[in-house]
């Protein structure tokens, strides 16, 4: 009987609720087939099954919240699917009644160490690691999620080590006693005057995350105007040949911030810890708002991707957020990221880093005025402010001035 638990979908997660069961008891369970819907407020994801049988006592009822880790179902693995290193070691009787013993266990060669779960397996290509060489830690020597992740961790201290980066100082923690707070929702309104809105927990943990990053993170802020004419001119001529997607400004907007970032990357970072990476793959956050809230999915080594890649791969991203289809893999590892406050008519914001990354930046709303251009002239261009907040412990205004003024060199070069 294996029981399988909780996961951890997203940094500092803490808790989940099971929207839906896919499977029922009795119900026959393949190795990483979903079993069930999982909300956080990271993402709404399906849960592979870690096990491979049938699915035996549903211990969490649909709706219910509960923390990492907690059990949520028993399944009953088969034992003609599971390999000799993976079955329970049978103890042989003694002949003169004395305790048995336990038959050694087959060696691990012979274990399933050899078969990853489609999660390792986007992982490691990500990483371009070699399974074959993990030493799993898994049932049967079997090659976990984390055990590619602490060879991940590893590579990235090592390339530090060999950078000469300093560790940082140690993230700020909360005052004594300071709890992030849980608003209270009536059950009952004393008059027909206002509707009770239940918070969900997508909803409630943003709330929450929101708190942690502005109590435990510094933040500066500042903003600069770009002339982006040639940008609109340039989109304006690519939109009409491009199929299959809607050609807007965020993928243009996404690729300079991901060029950009090379020569800055001290924004391209994240705390783990009280320890603060600097990444060289650029992993950029895109930040969604769903119906269920705020989302942020990754698109990994942003930097490699053409303006036409970054449309299709944002496009794909929108789409599964909306319809809450979002995999774990999709918001992980994000190393800084982007908002388009512009799509709702903004043209200024003040966005809040999402923690545990150090920097985000916004494109603003495309407008048209007058500029004074080439000495005294005054010519009708195409001006879009571009926001930056960051934490400060990370890096100061001249780092971050610095960025933002070679994004606005970028910007107004495209064309």
């Amino acid at each position: 009987m294996a029981t399988v638990t909780m996961p951890q979908l997203g940094e500092s997660v803490t808790e989940g609720t099971v929207l839906q069961w896919l499977k029922r008891p009795g119900d026959t369970v393949a190795l990483d087939e979903s079993i069930c819907e999982i909300e956080t407020e990271k993402v709404t994801a399906e849960l592979p099954s870690p096990f491979e049988g049938t699915l035996g006592e549903i211990l969490v009822p649909e709706g219910e919240t509960v923390e990492v880790d907690a059990p949520l179902c028993t399944i009953d693995e088969v034992a003609s699917a599971a390999p000799e290193a993976e079955r329970v070691p049978v103890a042989a009787p003694a002949a003169d009644g004395a305790a048995p013993e336990l038959a050694p266990a087959p060696a691990a060669d012979q274990s399933r160490a050899d078969v990853y779960s489609p999660v390792v397996q986007r992982l490691a290509a990500r990483h371009d690691i070699d399974l074959a060489a993990i030493a799993g830690s898994g049932r049967g020597g079997r090659v976990t999620r984390k055990d590619v992740q602490a060879l991940i961790d590893e590579r990235e201290r090592e390339a530090a080590a060999a950078d000469g980066i300093p560790p940082a100082a140690a993230p700020l923690p909360l005052p004594e006693g300071e709890v992030v707070p849980t608003p209270e929702v009536a059950t009952v309104a004393p008059s027909g005057a206002y509707d009770v809105v239940p918070l969900s927990a997508t909803r409630r943990k943003i709330g929450e995350n929101m708190v942690r990053s502005t109590t435990e993170a510094p933040q500066a802020w500042m903003m600069v105007e770009a002339d982006v004419t040639g940008l609109v001119d340039l989109r304006a001529r690519e939109r009409e040949r491009f199929v299959g997607v809607d050609l807007t400004y965020l993928p243009y907007f996404a690729s300079t911030v991901a060029h950009t970032l090379t020569d800055f990357p001290e924004l391209n970072a994240r705390w783990h810890g009280d320890e603060l990476r600097r990444y060289r793959r650029v992993n950029l956050g895109i930040a969604i708002a769903t119906e269920r809230g705020l989302v942020v999915p990754v698109v990994p080594n942003a930097r490699d991707l053409s303006v036409a890649g970054l449309a299709r791969r944002i496009d794909d991203l929108v789409t599964r957020a909306h319809a809450g289809k979002l995999r774990l893999e999709d918001i992980e590892e994000g190393t800084f990221t982007v908002n388009n406050t512009g799509a709702f008519g903004s043209i200024a914001s003040k966005p809040i880093v999402n923690h545990p990354q150090v920097g985000i930046v916004t494109m603003e709303r495309v407008v048209r005025r007058p500029l004074v251009v080439e000495g005294d002239a005054i010519a009708i261009r195409s001006v879009m402010n571009v926001a930056l907040s960051f934490d400060h412990r990370a890096l100061d205004g001249a780092e971050a001035g610095g960025f933002l003024a070679a994004l606005k060199e970028r910007l107004e070069a495209l064309g």
